[in-house]
């Protein structure tokens, strides 16, 4: 591997929504010293949320070229609404091309998430999402053609006047939502959505229930491990983050 320095152990690309501004922290939180990460940004001048979405999946492709000849160990789109609406079967189309193009894995928030539930064995799955209820249904269809079934859901969206609906939730949302699938028999809870921030719910979770997900720890793994049980338990467990977490929260 080429020698890049901060980057001993791995340079990771994450392209990320325009106005998105939880990515880049919580990749932040979750990679550990020796990991380097360089952001670009997906880029639309459509109207609406689904049409940029729509927009952002068109030009993955082009958006890879941001980070030009940087020795990239793996890239990942941190962007899950824009899989639901391209479909599996373009989804996988474009995920294989760009990774023999680019000679490193790429993948996709969800395609990320689909790795950790199948390294936890896990088909019965609860969603809690930020997304309106035309989302949230692409959401169930994208998940359930991918074979896995979705016992419980709930949707943290509330129309807003900030600069997004999505961007702008705090972190209780997703505790909340959290709180509302408990129960379901699900044999593990996804956050979806990479604006909505996850990481509190996971860090406060306990590690003896249903693992609980995000698409950005999924992400973030994915990106740094082959794709095991053993990598995952083992970051779900990890005190680094949660300790560079708890600095944030002025805990450390």
């Amino acid at each position: 591997m080429t020698h890049v320095e901060y980057a001993e152990h791995g340079l990771l690309g994450v392209l990320t929504p325009q106005a998105n501004t939880t990515v880049e922290p919580e990749m932040a939180i979750l990679t550990p010293p020796g990991w380097g990460v360089l952001n670009a940004r997906l880029t639309s001048d459509k109207p609406t949320i689904h049409a940029r979405l729509v927009d952002y999946f068109d030009h993955y492709g082009d958006a890879l070229t941001q980070f030009a000849n940087a020795p990239l160990t793996a890239a990942g789109f941190a962007c899950t609404g824009a899989s639901y609406l391209a479909g599996v079967r373009r989804e996988d189309e474009t995920l294989t091309t760009l990774t023999e193009r680019l000679g490193a894995p790429v993948v996709t928030a969800a395609t990320a998430v689909l790795d950790s539930l199948a390294a936890l064995g896990a088909k019965k799955i609860a969603l809690v999402s930020p997304y309106d209820e035309a989302l949230d249904d692409a959401s169930v269809a994208y998940w359930t053609a991918r074979g896995l079934d979705v016992v419980a859901r709930f949707s943290a969206f509330r129309q807003s006047d900030a600069f997004h609906p999505i961007y702008s939730l705090a972190a209780s949302a997703s505790q909340e939502g959290v709180e509302k699938v408990k129960g379901s028999g699900a044999e593990a809870i996804v956050m979806l959505g990479t604006g909505m921030p996850t990481l509190r719910a996971i860090a406060d979770a306990p590690l003896d229930g249903p693992p609980l997900l995000s698409c950005m720890f999924s992400l973030a793994w994915r990106l740094m491990n082959a794709p095991t049980e053993a990598s995952l338990r083992a970051m779900l467990a990890d005190t680094g983050w949660r300790a560079r977490l708890a600095a944030i929260d002025g805990k450390g």
